[in-house]
């Protein structure tokens, strides 16, 4: 990833509280290449991102097809993940979507945008939005509406 998609996610995962912690797990993309069916690559991606989910894990999966949400209504899920006691994992897919086996897993589907976005502008758009979410729950002035 170039240095700001790097510097841009750090920024905002640093600003997360303890208790709120944002981490990044990179999975591996799936080999592409000719004479291999691109579904075989986007399965590889899903079955190493469901190794890396623990059972009891809540996961959401960042789709096109996802609910929308306001950043109020971010901040509950928020609230209500962090009240959970457990891990939330965030799955974003590869340049060819998120493998079907990994939407079945989520708990929930989640649309940052109905556009198409490169992951890596992802990475720091979600960071700055839990950012975002965390600090209307603590009426933190970062989030004028």
């Amino acid at each position: 990833m170039p240095a700001w998609i790097q510097q841009g996610f750090a920024e905002y995962a640093q600003r997360m509280p303890r208790e709120c912690k944002l981490e990044l797990l990179e999975i591996p993309l799936g080999k592409r290449a000719r004479g291999i069916p691109v579904e075989r690559a986007i399965e590889a991606e899903g079955e190493r991102m469901l190794a890396a989910i623990k059972p009891g894990d809540w996961v959401v999966a960042l789709e096109v097809n996802g609910k929308s949400f306001t950043t109020e209504a971010l901040a509950g899920h928020l609230e209500s993940w962090m009240g959970d006691g457990r891990d939330v994992c965030l799955l974003v897919g590869g340049p060819d979507g998120l493998a079907p086996l990994c939407i079945e897993r989520a708990d929930m589907s989640w649309s940052l945008s109905r556009l198409t976005l490169p992951h890596g502008l992802v990475r720091v758009l979600l960071a700055e939005q839990l950012y975002r979410a965390w600090s209307v729950m603590k009426g933190h002035p970062y989030h004028r509406a």
